[in-house]
């Protein structure tokens, strides 16, 4: 039974737990016929939940839930628990929407491996940081894709309504504009379908577009957050400057002050 406990309360068996399940489930979505591991992967969601109860057994549930990452592993095996249904049913009831979704929900215990990441704390702040230094750029991004999206949507949405029939799939159609995937293909359709004089405007605009929201836009927004992101690290590295320059000064004067004192005794 001790041993039970100090394979649950290594972090590193949950490790190789994690990936053994990753690799199990991987395997299984290949369906092959008469997959025995269909009957192993509950298992797995079985030793989760048994290490849970043995670590919230062994510190109390305030100071494990107190800790970020057990929140997150809380969480997260208790979205896969229902996947735990599959048991209970066979393969034909497992074909219904709601079982599919069932045994969705046991992928979602691979994001505990986030927290065996080096360094991943440092990241996660990391990136807090950038998001609450570039909420505003961010959200400004956006409302310029709302407005653009809600113009291009009255201009060609009886052209191309298939790209901007409405104000949500004109959203999408320029996010995806901004993003430079594709952002051609629209005003080429565009051009077949209308006259030479509005095919070139509709180049023209979606060459502005690109170039403001695609390019300027989002390499704006990307400067800021990274800038953010390693903000701290250029704090701290100014903060050693700064230190080993006080020293330099300290260093100095007390140079001179060996220098004088030297100079002073051979006046003597």
């Amino acid at each position: 039974m001790k041993r039970i406990k100090q394979f649950f309360l290594n972090d590193f068996c949950i490790l190789y737990l994690i990936i053994a399940n990753a690799i199990l489930i991987f395997v299984q979505e290949f369906e092959l016929k008469g997959n025995v591991l269909d009957y192993f992967e509950p298992i797995f969601t079985i030793l989760f939940i048994a290490e849970m109860t043995v670590k919230i057994n062994e510190k109390g549930f305030s100071k494990y839930i107190s800790n970020s990452w057990n929140k997150l592993d809380f969480i997260l095996i208790i979205i896969s628990i229902p996947s735990l249904a599959v048991i209970f049913y066979n393969d034909s009831a497992l074909q219904l929407n709601i079982f599919l979704t069932l045994r969705v929900f046991r992928v979602f215990k691979f994001f505990r491996l986030i927290k065996f990441f080096p360094n991943v704390s440092s990241l996660v702040s990391s990136v807090q940081r950038a998001l609450k230094a570039s909420y505003i750029i961010i959200a400004g991004f956006f409302l310029l894709v709302f407005i653009v999206s809600l113009v291009t949507c009255s201009l060609y949405k009886n052209i191309v309504p298939e790209f901007f029939g409405n104000p949500l799939d004109s959203f999408y159609s320029i996010f995806r504009l901004f993003s430079i995937e594709g952002w051609y293909e629209i005003p080429d359709l565009i051009a077949t379908r209308t006259s030479p004089v509005i095919g070139l405007f509709s180049k023209l605009y979606f060459i502005i577009l690109l170039l403001g929201g695609g390019i300027l836009g989002l390499s704006l927004v990307n400067s800021i957050f990274v800038d953010a992101m390693v903000s701290d690290n250029n704090d701290e590295l100014q903060s050693e400057v700064s230190k080993l320059s006080d020293k330099i000064e300290i260093l100095t004067k007390k140079i001179d002050e060996l220098n004088n004192s030297n100079n002073n005794l051979n006046r003597e």
